[in-house]
């Protein structure tokens, strides 16, 4: 069954309840259910053999009414940010080649897209076709990651496992058809659009803004009656030195950076009456482990327990089980992660005979089945719940002719808990530097800080020696 399973028994039982909310436009449950059904409808009537739709689409109603249509009707849906660079959507198109495009301006380079506008028209007049019958396993979104190599790397997500991330998350956040979730960050980001289509599986509302700031997030809250909030740490911290006034008794799902216990702490004191619930994952293995109110009163440090359909080991550099309290390599086992990437020439995580996979995060558990996060093995920055590899931005650098080396690192950041600081060795000036990037990357894969060494570490094998450089960088900073 499709992740849209539930839309016919919401429009039927509860037809004249709000589903979305957008600014002044709003929609029932009744008109919903329709809306998807002519959509689907569409998409099939193309009848292509190509089934992966590309969207380059801001926040709104159509965003989510393509890519509920496409999951109904076997579809792909594979979002693409407005923020990237025109070769940054060519390199996304390379590697997942849609069959349609669509977006809400003619797309970059002369691509053959259909415009937004149009194909809600068209969409208007489809037939209203009954729902196809979709395997849970077959694919219905495909999000970007990257490799250790900086190249992205596309996973795909099958009915299934959101199904089953559905079922799980409602329990654990408790969460049902009662409450109405505030979606302040952009759908692009799968936080935000998994909780917008969590909200509308389960027959909730969903309150969605077209871009976050504190101030609408407040008016968002005061005049709707709000029960939850998806929301990353930049956001929460935002709301906080805004000294935004939030009365109402809320729950906060918080995900995509780490945040420490002292801003943690700093949020609790200032907002007593929400409940917060900060949850670790990745794009692979989904919801990992869940910190409660509860949680975070006995165990500040940890991101919580498992989720209750995920079990999590600590293993050695051998592969051997580690005691409580020593630090490994997190493995997990649960019927949620990805079905793998779409490039052949990707590899998947580690995956043993019995179903463990790994991403390579390093960490420990204590004796009551905490889970702590050291670190990443890998180089990621998690810049305001966003991933950054620094790789990418190493490639641009090092492609300026007056740079003879590059290195990015991730620096600790109070607001938003890593940034990207760029190292470089060449003739080259930050200002020039600064323009190269902003032409070739996205907003905010451009470093925040920069340094211009005669020399950068290495390690004996001739690579990086990133974790000196950073110490190198502490040492500046005091």
């Amino acid at each position: 069954m499709p992740i849209t399973e539930t839309y016919h028994y919401h429009a039927q039982h509860h037809p004249e309840k709000t589903a979305i909310q957008f600014e002044a436009e709003s929609i029932n449950y009744r008109s919903w259910h329709q809306l998807v059904c002519r959509t689907a409808s569409w998409l099939n009537g193309r009848q292509q053999d190509n089934k992966r739709i590309a969207c380059l689409l801001s926040n709104g109603l159509p965003f989510l009414q393509l890519f509920a249509g496409a999951a109904m009707a076997g579809w792909t849906a594979v979002p693409f940010d407005p923020r990237w660079s025109l070769s940054e959507c060519r390199e996304r198109l390379s590697v997942c080649k849609p069959g349609l495009i669509i977006s809400e301006r003619p797309f970059p380079d002369g691509e053959d897209a259909l415009l937004l506008d149009e194909c809600l028209e068209d969409i208007k007049t489809a037939p209203y076709a009954s729902e196809p019958d979709i395997h849970d396993e077959e694919p219905f979104y495909i999000g970007f990651t990257s490799g250790s190599t900086g190249t992205p790397k596309a996973f795909i997500r099958s009915h299934r496992s959101w199904i089953e991330s559905f079922r799980i998350s409602s329990r654990d956040f408790q969460l049902s058809g009662a409450d109405r979730a505030v979606i302040p960050g952009s759908l692009f980001f799968s936080h935000f659009l998994y909780g917008a289509m969590n909200t509308l599986y389960l027959g909730g509302t969903v309150d969605l803004m077209k871009k976050f700031s504190p101030l609408k997030l407040e008016k968002t809250i005061a005049r709707s009656p709000v029960t939850t909030i998806y929301t990353v740490p930049t956001m929460t911290e935002a709301v906080r030195s805004e000294k935004r006034r939030i009365d109402k008794r809320l729950k906060v799902i918080s995900s995509g950076a780490n945040w420490s216990r002292e801003a943690k702490n700093a949020f609790q004191k200032a907002y007593p009456q929400l409940s917060l619930y900060d949850f670790y994952g990745t794009s692979e293995l989904s919801f990992v482990s869940v910190s409660t109110p509860r949680d975070f009163e006995m165990k500040p440090d940890s991101v919580g327990r498992p989720f209750q359909n995920v079990d999590v080991a600590i293993r050695s550099s051998s592969g051997g089980a580690v005691k409580a309290g020593e630090i490994g390599k997190i493995y997990v086992k649960s019927p949620m992660v990805f079905s793998g990437y779409l490039q052949k020439q990707a590899p998947l995580p580690p995956l043993d005979e019995n179903g463990w996979i790994t991403v390579d995060d390093m960490g420990w558990m204590d004796d009551e089945g905490y889970l702590y996060v050291t670190g990443r093995e890998n180089s990621m920055i998690v810049y305001g719940g966003i991933n950054i590899f620094p790789e990418e931005i190493e490639g641009v650098l090092s492609s300026h002719p007056e740079v003879e080396e590059a290195a990015v690192i991730g620096i600790a950041d109070d607001y938003w808990g890593e940034k990207a600081a760029a190292v470089y060795k060449g003739k080259a000036t930050v200002k020039e530097l600064k323009s190269f990037c902003k032409r070739r990357l996205a907003p905010y894969k451009v470093p925040r800080a920069w340094y211009c060494f005669e020399q950068i570490p290495h390690t004996a094998g001739g690579k990086i020696a990133r974790h000196l450089l950073k110490k190198q960088l502490k040492e500046l900073m005091k």
